[in-house]
């Protein structure tokens, strides 16, 4: 270990990393349990305790048990060394468009969306873990063999997370309908869309169950959003800063006292450049003020292309669900769509939201259960 001579930093050995640290980065994770609370992991100082002009005096390894003394106070923190190199923030930062957690897919995946019934769900924790894991990798899975009964949708989001009501109802059905308040409830084709962009925030999950389908048609189709936007930002660079860079308006106003307006981009960046999220839907898109006069032709031009991309059948997952079964999709990565169908037959869907928290809580913890 090696302090520097005004005690501001402490620097790791090459054989560990060679990772540097600031004293008050260190001082602020100390694993002690005066800073942090041994049985809930929250931390129970803030920065106004931790001195101004706090100095690292000395470090003491014990295998991988690292306890640091800061000036002026004389306070002794302790660390794991392994924790340390896990969290070393002394690196470039080399994040990219797609994060290393996400896979990309298309037509060509042949094993995807990765498959469950419901019961092995219910009863198989790794087997859940792995579903969780899929959608949180992948943006989509499929449920199969479940109960074919109104509200079963519920007992699938109770695997892992809470239900999000909306004006929508708990849960919402897609059918047929005569005066429908929505394009949904009919029995046109529908272009690849995330839902629900005009909230704030938008349901980052949405489950659709099937009830019955024996009408011509109506195949369910998934669109990895975060492909089509690699392909964009491949193709068109000027045009994915364009969506980036700038808010589109999403409203809907389709019922009586509901009107639900939100300024997000289409596509979300994170400060470091990494993409993490999608908005789009055309049928909820209003009228684009956002973007500067000089930037709107480009604007429009990527605009249009990621509906083109959105709309190529390379991009898309397909297949027809059967009563029982369901899917589940990121509702900030991945688009879904559905193909017309007939007046022949029936199509009864029940569909839902939900959010992200609680499905990747439920996940991490049955991985750090696994050990």
């Amino acid at each position: 270990m090696e302090i520097s001579e005004d005690g501001q930093i402490l620097t790791l050995p090459e054989s560990d990393g060679g990772a540097r640290f600031h004293g008050f980065w260190l001082r602020d994770n100390s694993q002690d349990p005066a800073t942090r609370d041994p049985g809930n992991g929250q931390k129970k100082i803030t920065l106004r305790d931790i001195p101004t002009d706090l100095t690292i005096r000395e470090a003491k390894l014990d295998g991988d048990a690292l306890t640091l003394t800061f000036g002026p106070d004389g306070f002794d923190g302790f660390y794991d060394l392994n924790w340390l190199k896990t969290h070393a923030y002394d690196r470039p930062a080399t994040t990219g468009l797609i994060g290393k957690d996400v896979t990309l897919w298309d037509e060509k995946s042949a094993d995807r969306p990765h498959s469950t019934d419901f019961a092995t769900l219910q009863n198989d924790r790794y087997a859940l873990k792995e579903w969780l894991s899929a959608v949180h990798r992948d943006g989509v899975a499929k449920m199969t063999a479940g109960p074919v009964a109104e509200g079963a949708l519920f007992d699938l989001v109770a695997l892992f997370g809470y239900v999000r009501e909306t004006n929508y109802g708990r849960h919402f059905e897609v059918r047929t309908e005569v005066n429908p308040t929505n394009l949904a409830f009919t029995g046109l084709g529908l272009q690849g869309h995330t839902d629900n962009p005009y909230r704030d925030p938008v349901p980052t999950l949405q489950v659709l169950y099937c009830l019955e389908n024996s009408a011509d048609g109506g195949a369910s189709m998934v669109i990895d959003g975060f492909h089509v936007a690699k392909r964009l930002a491949d193709e068109d660079p000027e045009g994915f800063a364009a969506l980036a860079g700038h808010n589109a308006t999403f409203e809907y106003a389709g019922e009586a006292g509901v009107c639900l307006r939100s300024k997000r981009p289409m596509i979300e960046l994170s400060p470091d450049g990494q993409l993490i999220g999608v908005r789009f839907n055309n049928r909820s898109c209003a009228a684009i003020t956002d973007v500067p006069f000089d930037v709107m032709p480009a604007y429009y031009r990527a605009y249009r292309r990621f509906g083109e991309l959105v709309d190529d059948p390379k991009m898309a997952l397909r297949f027809k669900l059967a009563p029982g079964e369901a899917f589940i999709v990121d509702n900030t990565r991945v688009l879904h769509s559905r193909a017309a169908y007939s007046g022949v037959g029936n199509r009864w869907l029940q569909g839902c939201y939900a959010d992200k928290d609680g499905l990747n809580s439920t996940r991490l913890a049955l991985e750090a259960a696994d050990g």
